[in-house]
């Protein structure tokens, strides 16, 4: 395996049983993603792009094929070696920001840390830098409702990026937020990849797709096109 490439798919496929029939969610996908790719998965509903993503994300397991994440072989893993590497390598960003409502900014940044032993200082400087990283160094003990949009869904960056993962996976990442906020979060992003950050964003939004220097576009469960280009 190219010692930078961090996600390849070879024939994927994912199958579900629906009464009589049978739905190809993914259709046989090869893919490879290069460390530092700033890259956007779109498509139309049933086009396959969140079924790509539970995938992508070692929350599901295709029916087919095989997925090597990091230079490891995911078809291999038991359950709690998979809950590992998803602490480990993979920093997820929801559309719903899916945080610990009684829980600081601080405190929800801190929770995948606890999955790794590490001692609470240490915890607390982690979680501290990646909130000074996304701007809310001002913000950490305060909770999320009593934080706007745009800053819930920083610390949710702030949360993804703690554990240093070899991939940030955004799930509709903006798609709760108004133009104005969507813009500045898609400029933090922007802003981590020029850092060095290998991101994947899962969108139907073009507006979205366009911050990106590659965009794979989706239909029926295959890869439709896959665009690269110099300057997002």
């Amino acid at each position: 395996m190219n010692a930078e490439c961090v996600i390849r798919l070879r024939g994927v496929r994912r199958e579900y049983r629906m009464g009589d029939q049978v739905v190809h969610a993914l259709d046989g996908v090869d893919l490879d993603i290069l460390r530092n790719e700033y890259v956007a998965i779109i498509g139309a509903s049933g086009s396959g792009k969140s079924t790509m993503m539970n995938i992508i994300g070692c929350l599901d397991r295709p029916t087919a094929g095989s997925y090597e994440l990091n230079g490891r072989m995911v078809a291999g893993m038991n359950d709690s070696e998979l809950a590992e590497v998803r602490n480990r390598d993979i920093g997820f960003i929801f559309q719903s920001f899916n945080l610990l409502p009684r829980a600081t900014a601080l405190q929800n940044v801190m929770q995948p840390l606890v999955y790794r032993k590490l001692p609470l200082a240490r915890r607390r400087e982690l979680a501290t830098e990646a909130l000074e990283r996304v701007g809310l160094g001002a913000r950490l003990d305060h909770l999320p409702n009593q934080l706007s949009g745009g800053q819930r869904q920083r610390v949710a960056v702030a949360r993804a990026l703690v554990g240093r993962p070899a991939i940030l996976l955004a799930d509709e990442p903006t798609g709760n937020l108004d133009s104005a906020t969507t813009a500045e979060i898609m400029a933090l992003f922007d802003e981590l990849h020029r850092a060095g950050q290998t991101i994947v964003i899962v969108t139907h939004e073009p507006e979205i797709a366009a911050h990106c220097r590659r965009v794979i576009r989706l239909r029926d469960g295959r890869i439709e096109s896959d665009q690269r280009r110099e300057h997002a």
